[in-house]
């Protein structure tokens, strides 16, 4: 496979130095990520690093994933108009460590393969390494000119929003450039990747290359993703997508690719899963025929959450739509996990009752006119119960339902249905 080739056909590719792509093809290389450990999880705006590197391995060279405690006791400026906030090395530790756990999921790092990937931390490198050792053996080969031409500082010192910039953030290119050069040095890494905004710092490095290490190096980026109608990738109302399931649970973690727009699909396709060229063109064409079954976001959906949680997850996330959007029972409910049944009515109306309401039992009337505010009033309630329009955890009932704690779900919820899309969450407390 032709590496450079086959991220411009994926849309991955922004912006690479010359001649990389005749290095690549010339035999097996070693390219770097570097992932600031700022979290206990990756979210999905790092999966397109992650999936260059993937996409590399299978290409037949050594991917490096380069987890940045270091870097991440600093805060990159690139894109940020604020400092981050200085982590400590607890807490960096076992970010890295759970990092590492999500990354095994994309990238071969156990086989005994010459491309087996890697996972190094510049905190290794970087933590006996003293203020004047580092000025003195690589600051004095960069200029204070050349940095504060970088787009990073520039916009930085240049913003009115900003309360300007540190020097901690200021000299956050000679970390990151001299961790390249460490790895040209110790593991003969040749190439760094990352998004767009990060090309200054990248440059760093293969500048420090140049000049220290007397060697040459490359750089490639890849394009910040946007979605179609120009709002930010991986952004929810609730925040940020998690890879991990305590963070997004599956279930929510499948909605969002199955509610993007056909356009960011066809692109997602490419740049988030495996599919070759001409079985992504084949799904986009088969679409095209009939929209409306979606086919392209459920095979979006499927790759992706099979691939970050389990074959498991993804049918229990199916299955937890259908309660939402199909036909089921109380049974169905059942099955489900706490976490996930939270995870399906987030955001639906919700009351409190009393349990001890329960203890002789609750008439639905009451339970759903004056005790929640599913109903205006308990004449609106009989009508609508009448009708047959209401159902307690999935069944239908009528007005003489009596409801004690034998109908809660996991010892705490009833869920309440009016009609075939208004649902209302009951906790008992």
């Amino acid at each position: 496979m032709n590496f450079v080739k086959e991220l411009e056909w994926r849309e991955m590719l922004h912006t690479s130095m010359p001649g990389v792509e005749e290095h690549l093809l010339e035999g097996m290389r070693s390219a770097y990520v570097g992932i600031d450990p700022t979290a206990d999880s990756l979210h999905i705006g790092h999966l397109v690093g992650v999936m260059m590197l993937k996409h590399f391995q299978a290409a037949g060279h050594r991917p490096m994933a380069l987890i940045g405690g270091a870097t991440g006791m600093i805060g990159d400026p690139s894109g940020k108009s604020k400092e981050r906030n200085l982590l400590d090395e607890k807490t960096l530790k076992h970010n890295q460590d759970c990092i590492q756990k999500q990354l095994s999921k994309f990238l071969d790092f156990d086989s005994d393969a010459p491309n087996a990937a890697l996972i190094v931390n510049n905190y290794d490198w970087m933590k006996d390494f003293s203020f004047l050792d580092f000025i003195r053996d690589v600051g004095k080969h960069i200029t204070v000119n050349y940095m504060m031409a970088k787009d990073s500082v520039k916009k930085r010192l240049t913003s009115d929003d900003t309360e300007g910039m540190s020097f901690t953030e200021f000299t956050y290119q000679l970390v990151q450039g001299y961790d390249f050069l460490h790895l040209f040095q110790q593991n003969k890494c040749t190439v760094q990747m990352g998004g767009s905004d990060q090309w200054g710092n990248i440059t760093t490095g293969t500048e420090m290359i140049r000049r220290i290490g007397n060697g040459k190096a490359f750089a490639i980026t890849c394009p910040l993703i946007t979605k179609a109608d120009g709002g930010k990738f991986g952004k929810t109302e609730s925040g940020n997508i998690w890879l991990d399931p305590e963070k997004t649970s599956p279930y929510a973690f499948y909605q969002f690719w199955m509610n993007v727009s056909d356009d960011d699909a066809a692109k997602y396709l490419k740049i988030f899963t495996l599919l070759t060229q001409s079985e992504i063109s084949s799904l986009i064409s088969e679409h095209t025929e009939a929209p409306h079954l979606r086919l392209l976001q459920s095979t979006l959906a499927k790759d992706i959450t099979v691939r970050v949680h389990s074959e498991d997850e993804y049918n229990n996330a199916v299955a937890a739509s259908n309660i939402l959007f199909g036909k089921s029972t109380t049974d169905d409910l059942k099955k489900l996990s706490e976490r996930d049944f939270l995870s399906i009515f987030e955001g639906v109306p919700q009351g409190n009752v009393k349990r001890d309401l329960l203890t002789d039992g609750l008439g639905i009337v009451e339970l759903s006119a004056i005790e929640t505010d599913l109903f205006s009033s308990n004449g609106e309630a009989r009508r609508m119960l009448k009708s047959n329009a209401v159902s307690l955890n999935k069944e239908k009932i009528s007005d003489d339902k009596v409801i004690t704690a034998a109908d809660l779900l996991f010892d705490k919820y009833l869920i309440l249905q009016k009609g075939k899309k208004n649902y209302y969450l009951v906790m008992c407390i």
